[in-house]
């Protein structure tokens, strides 16, 4: 079964859930990993983090799209809003394209999703990706949060394999290692970067931290920002 981050998400935005990402599951390996993008309107005029802050601020009050209301894209435009002690305004679409549509149109300001589905709208000009959360070759060249001062923004959309809770060691680790050799293979490794994915082979444990670390994360970045769903 595969997992993503919005697993993560979703134990703390909804109060009734059927699993439990902890008890529930046991973790084979990360499959990949891919970044989140902050592209901007070119109306703005921003090509860095301070200069769409400024850029913002001057505005008084701006908006924020999402790909819908309790995504990672949605969570970090709140997260940047609180940071940069801006007035944004959630706007959540039904998807990226529409939310695209707007941006592009300038009907919203900024928006934070993937690389890939950012890239062409970038590379022609129609958006401007000021900063990512980690280097990606989709996008050479946009520089980092973390090198434009701010640090804490290192989230990443993971990929992993899971089993239901009490599968036997023996497979856990059989299967970890297959896996694992899969991602080690250049084929693989190729389709997945064109997806904007960054193979990532590793332990059982490592994405067993990981899911432990976003739990804590998101749930705390939820308690301050006051979203929450039924």
């Amino acid at each position: 079964m595969i997992r993503a981050l919005p697993a993560a998400l979703s134990a703390s935005l909804y109060k009734k859930l059927p699993y439990n990402p902890e008890k529930d599951f046991d973790y084979i390996g990360f499959i990949g990993t891919s970044p989140y993008v902050l592209a901007v309107q070119p109306a703005l005029k921003a090509a860095t983090v301070d200069t769409l802050t400024d850029a913002l601020k001057a505005r008084r009050t701006g908006t924020f799209a999402s790909v819908g209301a309790g995504t990672v894209s949605h969570l970090l435009g709140e997260m940047f809003a609180k940071d940069k002690k801006l007035d944004l305004t959630h706007v959540p679409y039904r998807g990226a394209a529409p939310a695209y549509t707007d941006l592009i149109g300038g009907q919203v300001d900024i928006m934070f999703d993937n690389p890939v589905g950012l890239a062409p709208f970038v590379q022609s000009g129609k958006l401007v990706a000021v900063a990512t959360t980690s280097p990606t070759p989709i996008l050479p060249g946009v520089p980092t949060f973390a090198s434009q001062g701010m640090p804490a923004y290192t989230q990443v959309l993971w990929y992993g394999l899971a089993f239901p809770k009490q599968t036997p060691d023996a497979i856990v680790q059989t299967m970890n290692a297959a896996l694992n050799a899969a991602l080690r293979d250049p084929a693989v490794a190729s389709d997945l970067a064109a997806k904007g994915v960054d193979g990532r082979p590793g332990t059982s444990e490592a994405l067993t931290q990981a899911v432990s670390h976003d739990l804590a994360f998101w749930g705390d970045l939820i308690t301050k920002t006051g979203v929450q769903f039924d």
